[in-house]
C-alpha cells in the first residue's frame, strides 16, 4: 500500500475533528510549497494567501466572497496552526461526545463565517483601521474553533477538565479567561484575528442559548437532503387489555426512566459528584 493509500485509508477512518486537522494541514503544507515555487520564481505573491485569505476591504471582498469561509482554512505560521490544531483537537472530541459530526461542522463554519463577517464590519466602521484596510487580511481556524469552545462551555459550563498543576478546572472558566485574553489584545497587535475569534464565540454563546431545548439542530434540514434511507413506518395496535395492575406497572417504570434520564443529564452537565446522596442511592438500585 503506497504513502497516499495509506492516508486516504487514515482520513476515512478518522472523526470528524481529525478530519478538519488533516484538511488545515494539508492546505498548511501546500501554502509552503508554493511559497518554495514563489521563491524559486521569483514570484512576489501566494496563489493560496491572494485568493483564500479574507480581505479588509469591502471591495476587494466582493471579487473574492468565498474567502469568508475559506481563511478559515488557512494558516502560514507554524505556531499559529500548532496552537489551533491542538485546542482543535481537545475541544472538538469533547463537542462530540454530546453532539453529532454535523453539528461540529455547522459550528467551525458559521462561527468561521461570523468571525469573518465581524472582521470586515469592524475594518470598516472603527477609524483606528482605516489605514490598514486595504493591505490587511484575515485568516486561521481561531473563528471556528471560538464557536466550538465557546458553544460547548454555554451547554455544559460545569463540566471540569483536569490541568496539570492546576488540578480541576470548569469549562467556562477556560472559556471566559480564552474570550478576556482576546479582549485585552485588540490593541496590541492582529487586531483583525482577535475580533474575529470575538466573532466567532459570539456565535456559539448566542445559538447554544437561542437553541431550543438545548438541542443544536441548526441546517440539520439541509443535511437530511443528502440522506435517502427512509425510517420504516411503524404501526401502532391499540391493545383491549385492561388490567389496571399493568397499567400501574407501566407507569412506575416511566417515572423510574424519566428520573433516570434526569440524573443522566445532570452527571453530563456537571458531573457524577454533583449528585445529592439520594440521588446516587436511586441511580444505584436501578442499576442492580
Amino acid at each position: 500500500m503506497s504513502i497516499v493509500d495509506k492516508l486516504k485509508v487514515r482520513y476515512q477512518t478518522a472523526n470528524i475533528v481529525e478530519q478538519i486537522i488533516y484538511i488545515n494541514l494539508g492546505v498548511f503544507i501546500a501554502v509552503f510549497l508554493v511559497n518554495t515555487l514563489g521563491f524559486l520564481f521569483n514570484s512576489q505573491t501566494n496563489f493560496f494567501i491572494e485568493w483564500f485569505a479574507m480581505p479588509a476591504g469591502i471591495d476587494s471582498f466582493l471579487t473574492r466572497p468565498w474567502t469568508i469561509i475559506s481563511y478559515g482554512f488557512l494558516h502560514t505560521g507554524f505556531l499559529h496552526i500548532l496552537f489551533n490544531l491542538i485546542l482543535l483537537y481537545y475541544i472538538g472530541n469533547i463537542f462530540i461526545q454530546y453532539f453529532t459530526s454535523k453539528q461540529l461542522v455547522t459550528f467551525y463554519l458559521l462561527g468561521t463565517f461570523f468571525g469573518g463577517l465581524v472582521y470586515l464590519l469592524s475594518y470598516n466602521f472603527f477609524p483606528a483601521f482605516v489605514k490598514d484596510v486595504d493591505r490587511s487580511v484575515l485568516l486561521g481556524a481561531s473563528a471556528g474553533i471560538s464557536a466550538i469552545f465557546v458553544g460547548i462551555a454555554t451547554y455544559m459550563p460545569n463540566y471540569q477538565l483536569k490541568l496539570r498543576f492546576i488540578g480541576y478546572v470548569k469549562l467556562w472558566h477556560l472559556a471566559a479567561i480564552f474570550v478576556g485574553l482576546d479582549v485585552v489584545q485588540i490593541p496590541l497587535g492582529n487586531a483583525g484575528g482577535h475580533l474575529a475569534h470575538l466573532g466567532g464565540a459570539l456565535f456559539g454563546f448566542i445559538y447554544v442559548n437561542q437553541a431550543s431545548s438545548k438541542k443544536i439542530n441548526f441546517l440539520e434540514s439541509i443535511f437530511s437532503i443528502f440522506q435517502t434511507k427512509k425510517k420504516p413506518m411503524r404501526t401502532v395496535y391499540k391493545s383491549e387489555n385492561k388490567n389496571p395492575k399493568a397499567s400501574k406497572t407501566k407507569t412506575s417504570t416511566t417515572k423510574n426512566q424519566k428520573e433516570i434520564d434526569a440524573i443522566l443529564d445532570k452527571i453530563s452537565k456537571s458531573g457524577y459528584d454533583a449528585l445529592t446522596k439520594s440521588e446516587k442511592e436511586f441511580l444505584f438500585k436501578q442499576g442492580k
